[in-house]
């Protein structure tokens, strides 16, 4: 956990129920009393007319990193991998390498990943901020919330559900496409094969979709809520069933059906995912370059739109977070969180974006640089309480 600096002020509406819920992780009863609203505001202290030249210079820099990140994945797994000579996609594919020695292998990594990212879903992203408000701390609660200088949380969080849905489902969807099993997928494998298990996978990934959604908006002001409850439990229930029964009924599939379908997996989920998150950040780079250029208020909004849209491909690809996203550690370089705010800013003052890091660093070293670019870092440079930032006071 980084070290932050921020003015706040508690602004506190009582409005207290008392419930009675049942944990999925214990028979016994609890009672939870929540609170509908009870607001923490943290105030960031820069804006950008303090360092307006230095802030267009650093979400350049942060911005080309961004994008230098997300082509090196896309390209790992449509054209060369470090020296192998090959695509990550044609390693995979083959199950020939990097760890990978048969069909059920690369099975395993699939479906442990869509359970991993149930899990930091709900008990990271939501039960974080979640359980350190019922502690009583709320601003550090507010803190742990991801993407909470967008107020787009709840949107990250779906989308990374939808990851799950799409790894199964077997195609990366466009935002406004219907999603539908695809032939070779792993969802039309289960559905011949155990049609109950299929309905039952099905059910859970939607239902923690939309308990997600259920949560009031912004998430950062309605932590303390039953719905912010729900949707941990959902999440939660959706990784045990893709655990404890999907893993081992995809182990039970034939090879030959298994092969098709990691295929397909590769060729329709992630390399089309990743594909859409180098575009995606190369149109946010030209958008950064061009407010640089000529900063305006209109400029932040396009920046704003900008980043939302590349933020989408980048959670739902959270499902698949293995291969080079992993051993390059691009995962941290575009998306660490808790980033340094306190860093942030006096990156600002000095006007020393020194964000980059080699392998000789230290681990201490490579984190804090990390925490200086990514996502998350050119979020609180374009966003401010949710709406894009203005370019005076």
């Amino acid at each position: 956990m980084k070290n932050f600096r921020f003015n706040f002020a508690l602004l506190l509406f009582a409005a207290a129920t008392m419930i009675t819920v049942s944990s999925c992780n214990s028979d016994e009863e609890e009672e939870i009393e929540y609170d509908e609203t009870e607001v923490v505001t943290v105030v960031e202290s820069l804006d950008y007319a303090d360092y307006p030249q230095g802030w267009g210079n650093y979400m350049q820099n942060v911005a080309q990193l961004l994008y230098n990140d997300s082509h090196l994945l896309y390209t790992s797994w449509s054209e060369s991998y470090e020296d192998t000579g090959k695509s990550f996609a044609e390693i995979f594919k083959s199950h020939s390498g990097s760890g990978y020695n048969n069909v059920n292998e690369c099975v395993d990594e699939i479906v442990d990943k869509m359970a991993e990212i149930a899990n930091e879903v709900g008990e990271a992203k939501i039960g974080e901020p979640f359980y350190t408000w019922r502690q009583g701390d709320h601003v550090s609660a507010v803190l742990a919330v991801e993407s909470w200088y967008s107020w787009h949380s709840r949107d990250d969080y779906t989308n990374n559900i939808y990851s799950i849905r799409n790894a199964y489902f077997g195609k990366f969807f466009g935002e406004n496409e219907s999603a539908s099993v695809q032939q070779n997928s792993l969802a039309s494998l289960i559905q011949q094969s155990n049609p109950t298990l299929h309905t039952k996978v099905v059910n859970a990934i939607n239902l923690a979709a939309n308990s997600i959604q259920s949560i009031h908006n912004p998430f950062r002001n309605y932590i303390n809520t039953i719905e912010t409850y729900n949707a941990i439990e959902a999440c939660a229930a959706l990784q045990t069933v893709l655990d404890k029964e999907l893993k081992p009924a995809a182990k039970l599939l034939s090879e030959e059906s298994l092969d098709l379908m990691i295929a397909n997996y590769v060729d329709n989920v992630v390399v089309p995912t990743y594909r859409e998150l180098d575009v995606k950040n190369t149109q946010l780079l030209a958008k950064v370059n061009a407010f640089a250029a000529a900063p305006s208020n209109q400029g932040f909004e396009l920046l704003a739109a900008a980043w939302m849209e590349s933020r989408r491909p980048w959670e739902t690809s959270e499902a698949f977070l293995f291969g080079p996203v992993d051993a390059l550690q691009l995962d941290p370089n575009m998306d660490s969180w808790p980033l340094d705010q306190e860093g942030i800013e006096n990156s600002l003052r000095s006007g020393n974006y020194d964000n980059e890091w080699s392998e000789s660093d230290s681990d201490e070293a490579i984190e804090a640089a990390q925490a200086l670019r990514g996502f998350h870092t050119l979020e609180y440079l374009i966003f401010k309480d949710g709406k894009p930032r203005k370019t005076s006071k």
